[in-house]
């Protein structure tokens, strides 16, 4: 029996690891193996703030950025393999806008963006160059916001988009509980990501009035949201108490044919 058990859990075990494995496989690059082993700020210091961040959660790597090859320790860092490298000051805001398009739109026609070239805050400013970190209201505060001015303006900002990064929350709350009991929640999710994204861009606009209008739409749409939840809430709360009533019954049923059986038996 022992000997049984043991072999279970080695089979286990094993299962456990092969799935992980590629996972772990796919973060060990060249880029991160050479680098890991540097000092300062070329080393450990990028590597293990990369490894803090949203970006090493998504395995999004160093290659991804900086372009290269992570697959080969000689031609990493050349041109032929797309090797981009540290971008200038004022690129970066092109940079980080490969992926995050729309956010780079409105950044380039706010305030911040205007003054670029003249030392204004790009994207790492604000949200870090390597130890990046999810997008939330949070950042939004005043020891970060008063290196560069008053604390004022993005005070009014964050006041206004409270009310819906907390919708925001408790819907994504929802759908997790939702999808944790089986229930298919891809629309939910999609729908969601969409407007959370659109949402979290208007940020960039540091536009008070912008950000005042727009607010009233995304707020409709979540409440849209919230109902389509509730109901389905509603409904399988609904089934669970038949489900409920149902099983207490048969028990029931159980229990006195079982009373019977007996009653039989004794004459």
């Amino acid at each position: 029996m022992k000997r049984c058990l043991t072999l279970l859990m080695f089979a286990v075990v094993a299962g456990i690891l092969l799935t992980i494995q590629p996972v772990v496989a796919s973060a060990a690059t060249v880029c991160i193996e050479c680098h890991g082993k540097l000092a300062g700020e070329l080393g450990e210091i990028p590597v293990a703030h990369w490894e803090t961040s949203i970006h090493a959660r998504h395995r999004v790597s160093c290659h991804d950025c900086h372009g290269g090859d992570p697959t080969d320790y000689a031609m990493a860092m050349t041109a032929e393999r797309g090797f981009i490298g540290v971008p200038a000051y004022e690129d970066i805001p092109a940079f980080c806008g490969r992926c995050h398009v729309g956010v780079e739109e409105d950044y380039r026609e706010s305030l911040h963006g205007q003054v670029l070239s003249f030392g204004g805050p790009h994207c790492a400013t604000c949200h870090d160059n390597h130890a990046v970190q999810v997008a939330t209201i949070d950042l939004i505060n005043e020891i970060s916001c008063s290196r560069c001015h008053s604390y004022e303006r993005p005070a009014r900002i964050r006041e206004q988009i409270s009310a819906t990064e907390q919708m925001l929350t408790r819907l994504e709350s929802s759908i997790a509980s939702l999808y944790r009991v089986g229930v298919d929640t891809s629309r939910f999710q999609e729908d969601l990501f969409a407007t959370r994204n659109s949402f979290r861009r208007l940020f960039h606009s540091v536009d008070i009035d912008k950000i005042r209008a727009e607010t009233a739409r995304f707020d409709e749409d979540l409440e849209q949201t919230r109902t389509a939840l509730s109901e389905l809430e509603e409904t399988l709360g609904t089934r669970k108490l038949v489900g409920g009533a149902l099983v207490l019954l048969l028990l029931l049923g159980g229990c006195i044919g079982l009373l019977i059986k007996r009653t039989y038996d004794k004459d």
